[in-house]
């Protein structure tokens, strides 16, 4: 997480940065699930991944991501970024019970990508972005809630109740601008 320039004070960002950490920290059991071999640990492990991470790529999709690919400066960035969010949809699916290889594969996607957002994008954003555009990035970003049952919705009001619900296998994210690029 990046420390240095205090992007994390600007909520969106913030929130953004503690569910990279949450996200990460849960990663922790999904490699210890695929390490047990035991197909009924890893299916949990795997579904509460999804439950953090789709939710949280189509929150930085719709909003940040969208005001940010206007910029030419950051058009290229952005494409790499909605990729790199599909290739973990594939990674995280492709992994076996015992399949440590697989997983290092996922991880080392997910961290590298991490690391781009927060000590690239980031701090890009709170540079380039002016009180408008944090506006917008606030207005078109799906809002995350504490409660027992996660759930993901914009300011009208579409949503699935809960992660799970989703469908959250490739090109299948709903309607962001990773999604919209490919059609």
């Amino acid at each position: 997480m990046c420390s240095y320039c205090g992007c994390d004070s600007i909520e969106v960002i913030g929130r953004f940065m503690s569910e990279h950490v949450e996200i990460i920290n849960v990663t922790g059991e999904l490699r210890a699930a695929v390490r047990s071999g035991e197909v009924g640990r890893l299916a949990s492990a795997r579904a509460a991944v999804s439950d953090l991470l789709w939710p949280h790529t189509v929150a930085e999709e719709a909003g940040l991501f969208r005001v940010m690919a206007r910029d030419e400066v950051y058009a290229d960035h952005i494409a790499t970024l909605c990729g790199e969010h599909e290739i973990l949809a594939v990674l995280l699916s492709e992994l076996t019970p015992g399949d440590g290889a697989a997983m290092a594969r996922f991880e080392d996607a997910l961290r590298d990508h991490i690391d781009k957002e927060d000590n690239g994008l980031f701090p890009a954003a709170a540079i380039a972005l002016d009180g408008p555009d944090w506006i917008e990035v606030h207005d078109t970003t799906p809002h995350a809630h504490d409660g027992s049952e996660p759930h993901v919705h914009s300011h009208d009001d579409v949503h699935a109740h809960s992660a799970s619900e989703a469908d959250h296998s490739p090109g299948t994210i709903g309607p962001t601008l990773c999604t919209a690029r490919q059609g």
